[in-house]
C-alpha cells in the first residue's frame, strides 16, 4: 500500500510549526500565569510583536530569492503573510474585547485620543483585504488587479512601523530597528536593484564547478507582491 504524497514539503511543515509556537507559548504562559502583573498589556506587546515579525518575514521572501535562487522560500510566503494577519488581529481583539470588554464606545473614545491606533487599525484593514484575498480563486477573479492589491503590504509595513514608533513614544530604539530592515526589504524590490543582485548571483554561480548545465543554473523569479 502506497502512501499519498505529502501536500507540504518538510520546510513548509517547519515553518508552520513555528508559526504557531508563540501562540502555544503565550496560551501556556496564561494557564500558568506567568503574565507578568499585567497580563493584558503583555499580551498586547507579543501578539503585536508577532504580528510584525510575521509580516517582515513575509516581505523577506522575495529578497531571499533574490540573493539565494532558492525556490522553496517562495512556498511559504502566502503562509507567512496569513500568520502575521493572525497575530495582527489577535492583537486588535486583544485590545478591544480583553481591555475595554468590546464597548465601543470606550473604543472609539480611545481611538480619537490615540493617533497611533488608527494607523494600527488602517494597517490591520490592508492586511485582512489581503488574507481575504490571498486563495487563487480570487487571484484569477481579479487577475492583474489582485497583483496591484496585494502591493499594499507595502503601505501596511510601514503603516506597522509608525504605529510601533508612535507607541513607543521615542525616537530611537528597537521600532528603528525594525523600520530599518523594513525599508531594506523594500529597496530589494526597485527593478534595478532586483536585476543587479540576480546578476551578481548568476556571475557567481557560473565561476563555481557544478555538475549541471547552465540552462538549469537559471531560476524562475517569483512574483513580485
Amino acid at each position: 500500500m502506497h502512501l499519498p504524497p505529502l501536500r507540504f514539503t518538510k520546510f513548509q511543515i517547519a515553518v508552520h510549526l513555528l508559526a504557531w509556537l508563540p501562540l502555544l507559548v503565550l496560551i501556556w504562559d496564561a494557564l500558568n500565569d506567568n503574565l507578568t502583573v499585567n497580563p493584558i498589556q503583555t499580551i498586547t506587546f507579543r501578539t503585536g510583536k508577532f504580528a510584525l515579525l510575521f509580516l517582515t518575514l513575509s516581505l523577506s521572501i522575495t529578497p531571499l530569492h533574490i540573493i539565494t535562487g532558492w525556490n522553496p522560500l517562495v512556498r511559504v510566503r502566502r503562509a507567512l503573510g496569513l500568520y502575521a494577519f493572525m497575530y495582527a488581529a489577535l492583537h486588535f481583539l486583544t485590545f478591544s474585547g480583553l481591555d475595554y470588554g468590546f464597548a465601543l464606545d470606550l473604543i472609539v473614545a480611545e481611538i480619537a485620543q490615540k493617533p497611533y491606533i488608527i494607523v494600527g487599525l488602517s494597517a490591520l484593514s490592508i492586511l485582512l483585504a489581503l488574507a481575504l484575498t490571498s486563495t487563487k480563486g480570487w487571484q484569477q477573479r481579479l487577475r492583474k488587479n489582485w497583483k496591484r492589491l496585494h502591493r499594499l503590504v507595502y503601505v501596511a509595513s510601514l503603516l506597522v512601523i509608525v504605529h510601533y514608533v508612535w507607541l513607543v513614544k521615542n525616537h530611537q530604539g528597537e521600532p528603528w530597528y525594525w523600520g530599518t530592515v523594513v525599508v531594506f526589504l523594500l529597496i530589494m524590490r526597485i527593478p534595478f536593484v532586483r536585476r543587479t543582485v540576480i546578476s551578481w548571483r548568476l556571475q557567481l554561480k557560473q565561476r563555481r564547478p557544478t555538475r549541471r548545465s547552465s540552462q538549469s543554473s537559471l531560476q524562475t523569479e517569483p512574483p513580485d507582491i
